[in-house]
């Protein structure tokens, strides 16, 4: 396996003077010496290998780098921004260090429950290292492509949609954090051997498949309506108990077992319905004779 070696160039500016002197040395060498052939062919090839050896000059922006391969063999990256000057029979490739995105298309998957999700990441990330990305793959930016959405689709099978209110289950919805931070190690994991660095990785879409997005919206809707319901029942059952305790503390009434339950059955039906109730005043009493 190839990995980056840092390569060390001459500098640039350095080199162009020296360059253009030795190129003008030859030219006054065989305008010197034109009646003297062997001075007169010293002069044209230290011209000629002069103004070879300008191919070698490059510049270097930020964030970029030149990989350099000489007669098949690799002998270095230049890293540096600036100037400079490498072996003019060298292949330069140039690669970027920047930061890119690569978003995903949206996935059709089976989560841990078996049902069909649509989810989606984007993926941030930049080479780190230049030898493996481009010696080691084919193509380091399909190969980012491919190895993101299968470990997305790994990711999404491993945990299901929905926790269902449960604190202890770690699911695509409601763990979105700890989902992110899995999803960035299992990239992470494919990509090493490319020398790809993952910056950062999150869910971008998440949601039911079509096919079963109605029944999972009305069992989620049924959910909360229980759970609306429950904290009305609670607070209903608060409120009565609250009330009879302070109509016997105060000695406003003396209420009996059948009277108590009467008031709360009444009160709980005030409390608990989704109507508005209608009052009726009742002018007789609970017992006969």
């Amino acid at each position: 396996m190839i990995r980056e070696k840092k390569l060390d160039p001459l500098p640039g500016a350095v080199m162009l003077f020296v360059l253009l002197a030795a190129s003008g040395g030859g030219m006054w060498t065989m305008a010197a010496f034109n009646r003297s052939p062997p001075m007169v062919l010293l002069g044209g090839l230290g011209m000629t290998v002069a103004l070879i050896a300008l191919i070698g000059l490059q510049v270097v922006n930020p964030n970029d780098a030149r990989v350099l391969t000489v007669f098949g063999t690799y002998t270095g990256t230049v890293r540096e921004p600036g100037f400079w000057w490498v072996n003019p029979f060298s292949n330069k490739r140039l690669i970027s260090l920047r930061a890119r995105s690569f978003e995903s298309t949206k996935l059709k998957v089976n989560d841990k429950e078996g049902s069909p999700v649509e989810i989606g990441a984007i993926i941030v990330w930049r080479v780190a290292d230049t030898a493996e990305a481009l010696f080691n793959v084919e193509n380091f930016e399909r190969y980012v492509a491919v190895q993101a959405e299968a470990a997305l689709r790994s990711l999404a099978s491993h945990y299901p949609y929905d926790g269902h209110d449960d604190p202890d289950v770690i699911s695509l919805r409601g763990s979105m954090a700890q989902v992110a931070a899995k999803l960035k190690e299992e990239v992470e994991t494919a990509l090493r051997q490319a020398g790809i660095e993952v910056v950062d990785a999150r869910i971008s879409h998440l949601a039911y498949a079509p096919e079963i997005a109605q029944a999972m919206l009305q069992r989620q809707q049924a959910s909360a309506i229980i759970a609306a319901r429950s904290r009305i029942v609670e607070g209903a059952v608060s409120m009565v108990e609250m009330a009879i305790n302070k109509l016997e503390s105060k000695h406003i009434v003396e209420l009996d077992g059948e009277r108590k339950a009467a008031m709360v059955s009444n009160l709980l039906v005030v409390l608990c319905g989704e109507r508005h109730t209608q009052p009726v005043i009742n002018a007789g009493t609970l017992y006969t004779g």
